[in-house]
């Protein structure tokens, strides 16, 4: 079994790393695998990866990444946070021969993102503003070879910063273009292999969109969270999520392998 986690925005990679790396530690008996949004992209990318910061090129990405590094018969277990999930279920609609066991869908934004509280309010940011964080690049061009250099080696020092907000800001936007419907069909055939959890105060996923789902797949596993959980939990709560991730998993699979395995398995998480 190969965990992979889809998270979001590359700007706070340092906290998803942590939150992966939890994750990692608690799955010792198994072969995890961690994937972040913006990586490198691989060779023979087709036209969507060319546009790797772009919405349509990360799900690529991601399918390119499976490709190259997962051998097929690799079961997997997807762990999805915000447009994360997005991208797992548009993996599971263009490739539906994956093995998935589970997909984990934490906070999901996979439906009229614009339209959310907090997309009204971000939408003309990520739309718009996001080209006032290129004017910079483009004085810096303007300037005398000997200066510039000097410039550019600051900028890479303070980690790049400028590019990775625009690249951020690219997707953002893209986000709030392209996430309207919610894609029932893929929904539908792939609901058993589901898990949705809610933010209870999210404003990129209102409660209205927990209760709609809920009620168009009565069948489905939609969980709606008690723990106050905010959508950018890997700033706070990074651990406690992936301890609740972890039971999820391990739940799941505990029914999948064999009993001395099983055994084996707890053992090792009660020793954590």
């Amino acid at each position: 079994v190969q965990i992979c986690i889809f998270t979001v925005n590359p700007l706070f990679v340092n906290f998803i790393l942590c939150f992966c790396f939890i994750v990692l530690i608690l799955s010792l008996f198994y072969y995890v695998r961690t994937a972040l949004l913006a990586g490198e992209r691989s060779n023979g990318a087709s036209a969507a990866e060319d546009d790797v910061f772009g919405l349509d090129g990360q799900v690529e990405h991601k399918l390119a990444f499976l490709r190259n590094h997962v051998p097929r018969e690799t079961s997997l277990v997807l762990i999805g946070h915000s447009i994360g999930c997005y991208i797992i279920l548009e993996m599971m609609k263009r490739n539906p021969e994956q093995k998935v066991l589970k997909a984990l869908l934490l906070f999901p934004t996979i439906e009229r993102m614009a339209q959310s509280p907090q997309g009204k309010v971000m939408t003309p940011v990520l739309c718009h503003m996001r080209y006032v964080v290129y004017l910079p690049l483009f004085l810096l061009s303007l300037l005398p070879d000997r200066l510039k250099v000097g410039l550019i080696r600051l900028i890479f020092n303070l980690c790049g910063l400028f590019p990775r907000a625009a690249n951020a800001m690219y997707l953002g936007g893209q986000e709030m273009k392209k996430v309207l419907k919610r894609d029932d069909t893929t929904i539908g055939k792939h609901l058993d292999k589901l898990i949705f959890y809610y933010g209870a105060t999210d404003h990129w996923c209102p409660l209205q969109y927990y209760h709609e789902i809920k009620q168009d797949f009565p069948l489905g596993d939609f969980r709606l969270c008690e723990n106050g959980f905010r959508h950018a939990f890997v700033l706070d709560a990074g651990r406690e999520v992936a301890e609740m991730v972890f039971e999820w998993i391990r739940e799941d699979l505990r029914s999948r392998v064999p009993g001395d395995q099983n055994a084996s398995f707890s053992a090792s998480a009660g020793r954590l």
